[in-house]
């Protein structure tokens, strides 16, 4: 080795003996070396299940009630319109704040929420407008519990493990819903919906444990956003002037709104089309879930995605939901839940790391809640709009209607992309078959191949 000082010192040089390091090869789970990820990790992994047992129950709780679809969908409305009217609040207290202090007091918060169903449905004494209150609050809770954890994960594992980190914890998700629909199945058909919501409600202890039992030493410090006047407003113009920012954001608002209703569709096809029950319902939500845990996995083990793969997968997905829409047998709707989740999932996991990692650390809890305020925020619009379409005209026109809007906004923001990065399609003529390929402007239309 040499070694020197001043400006003509020569950096050290591996000798022949010597060869220089591999980089470390990608691997699926690498961010669960770290402690404080991991207990963060095992704490989703049982809440999750409850709140997977929770969605099915409460879906079918308000379906046997009132036998609307549009009833379902104003549920899943009244859970997710706190955070169109307040999402944005939720990101800036995210900035502000700590957000372990933060998540304690709404996964508290949630499993309460959950205790107070399963008392109301196990005396007898519950109703369609006690499902609709408690899923309203459950909705304030999430305006900021939603920034909060997902920006919280780049405190536990930092900006390298990030993208790992947040498609383990879709991975974790899914798991649970493979698992949380079919136990839910199971214990509605056999003791009733009461005793998911309890599971559901003491589900919550698991991750309130373990963020008491987190090091906060080993925490990354993140820059907090100090309180001033206006933030709202600097949050909605830093993702207006940056272009890989608000079009991923545009996209997500659309599939969110018109894509993501399967409690919708599936109960209305389960009930309506196939005359099946609660535990047909549970296994089409798990097969959905399969797919869903594929693609989160598969997301975790990719170092990086371009826009270009994002918006391919939106599209894929509003094309997957027009097939499954005529789909003539009860076996192959089944089976299409599978890449429907795979691509829905992969969709979502891409579009929220990108954000996170082309996002100022100080701004990214807006950047954030931006996004979860149009992809769940969409909801109070989509849901009441699609429930009724299923309702009048059938859960095939519901279904249809929302795979076609996805695949259009997917391509309508492919080409303001392509025109903003001065990109179009080129032709290649290789042994007679064309190819298409994205290039510059400046490059020739058809090439010889």
């Amino acid at each position: 080795m040499t070694s020197g000082s001043g400006e003509n010192s020569v950096p050290d040089q591996p000798t022949s003996n010597e060869p220089p390091a591999e980089p470390e090869k990608p691997t699926t789970f690498r961010s669960l070396r770290v402690r404080n990820y991991r207990i963060f990790f095992l704490g989703a992994i049982v809440s999750n299940t409850g709140t997977w047992m929770q969605r099915i129950a409460q879906d079918w709780l308000v379906h046997t009630l009132t036998g609307s679809a549009a009833a379902v969908g104003t549920t899943v409305a009244l859970q997710f319109l706190p955070m169109l009217l307040f999402g944005l609040y939720g990101g800036v207290l995210a900035d502000r704040m700590d957000k372990r202090r933060l998540l304690l007091c709404t996964q508290g918060a949630m499993g309460l929420t959950g205790l107070v169903l399963a008392a109301l449905t196990l005396s007898g004494q519950v109703h369609v407008y006690h499902v609709y209150g408690l899923a309203f609050v459950v909705g304030m809770v999430t305006v900021i519990d939603n920034p909060a954890r997902q920006t919280f994960v780049s405190d536990l594992v930092g900006p390298a493990l990030l993208r790992n980190a947040v498609s383990l914890n879709s991975a974790n998700f899914q798991s649970a819903r493979i698992v949380g629909p079919a136990v839910a199945g199971l214990v509605i058909t056999a003791v009733g919906s009461g005793w998911a919501f309890l599971f559901n409600g003491l589900s919550f202890i698991a991750p309130v444990l373990g963020l008491l039992l987190m090091r906060t030493s080993e925490l990354t410090p993140t820059e907090r956003a100090p309180r001033r006047k206006g933030q709202l407003r600097e949050g909605l113009a830093y993702v207006g002037s940056r272009p890989e920012l608000l079009w991923p954001v545009v996209l997500v608002g659309f599939i969110g709104t018109f894509g993501f209703n399967f409690p919708i569709w599936v109960v209305a096809f389960t009930d309506r089309v196939f005359a099946a029950g609660a535990g047909t319902y549970g296994l089409l939500n798990t097969l959905m879930a399969v797919g869903s845990l594929a693609g989160a996995l598969l997301a975790a083990r990719r170092m990086g995605s371009r826009m270009r793969f994002t918006v391919g997968t939106a599209g894929l997905f509003g094309a997957l939901l027009v097939v499954a829409a005529g789909a003539p047998h009860f076996v192959v709707f089944a089976l299409l839940m599978i890449p429907i989740g795979f691509a829905g999932m992969t969709f979502m996991i891409t579009a929220n790391t990108s954000l996170q990692l082309a996002s100022d650390p100080a701004m990214r809890g807006r950047v954030i809640s931006l996004h979860m305020m149009v992809f769940l925020g969409g909801t109070p619009i989509g849901a009441p709009l699609l429930g009724w379409i299923t309702d009048t005209m059938g859960p095939r026109i519901g279904m249809l209607v929302g795979g076609a809007i996805c695949a259009v906004a997917a391509l309508v923001v492919a080409l303001v992309l392509a025109r903003i990065g001065g990109l179009r399609l080129r032709v290649r003529l290789r042994r007679g078959a064309p190819v298409l390929d994205v290039v510059s402007r400046r490059e020739p239309a058809t090439v010889a191949g």
